[in-house]
């Protein structure tokens, strides 16, 4: 499901995505895809936390300042 949303986002549909996941195959070998995609999801999720913590922030500024 959110493959799918993701991809409504970018506009793009299931044969353009295989594509983009053969190419990266190619460039970075089978050992090294599983490495970066966890790199990449731990990067996702610090960016999300980020993001939240910023808006809890920039909440209890708006609180104070009142």
């Amino acid at each position: 499901m959110i493959v799918r949303n993701f991809a409504d986002f970018l506009g793009l549909g299931i044969p353009e995505l295989v594509i983009i996941m053969v190419i990266l195959l190619l460039l970075f070998g089978g050992k090294r895809l599983p490495e970066l995609a966890r790199s990449v999801g731990t990067s996702v999720k610090e960016l999300r936390k980020g993001i939240e913590d910023g808006a809890k922030t920039d909440d209890a500024t708006t609180k104070h300042d009142a």
